[in-house]
């Protein structure tokens, strides 16, 4: 079993993931499965490394496990963001600042708004009929 250096949980919708920072050679893995499988979108894939990519942290002496729960693959990778974030400031203090000016640290709070009773969803009304 590899070494725990750090961990983070993160979050954004209704995802959350458990970020974990092991010894190792460089492997990214999500839910047990290759990050490249889990996460198809190259885009998303970027996003989500931005913590390293900002802060410069060297992810090649490192594997990074998550477990992501809840949401959809969007908001999971915007809660694995946030997570790494987080267990990169574990590890080392002072990448913080970099990170925190960079966004990278500030969960993204925002939520589906609930739908409301009497209405077909959170802001449509029905259709106003005056007679």
């Amino acid at each position: 079993m590899n070494k725990v250096i750090s961990a983070g949980t993160g979050r954004r919708k209704t995802a959350v993931a458990r970020v974990t920072l092991l010894e190792g050679t460089g492997k990214w893995t999500v839910n047990h499965v290759e990050l490249e499988n889990y996460i198809q979108s190259e885009a998303l894939r970027d996003y989500l490394k931005q913590p390293v990519a900002i802060s410069g942290f060297d992810v090649s002496k490192v594997d990074v496990a998550v477990i992501a729960k809840g949401g959809g693959i969007s908001g999971q990778s915007g809660a694995i963001r946030h997570g790494l974030a987080i267990a990169i400031t574990r590890a080392d203090e002072t990448l913080r600042p970099v990170l925190k000016k960079a966004g990278c640290m500030t969960r993204d709070s925002r939520m589906k708004e609930r739908k409301k009773p009497g209405q077909p969803g959170a802001r449509k009304r029905f259709q106003f009929s005056k007679r």
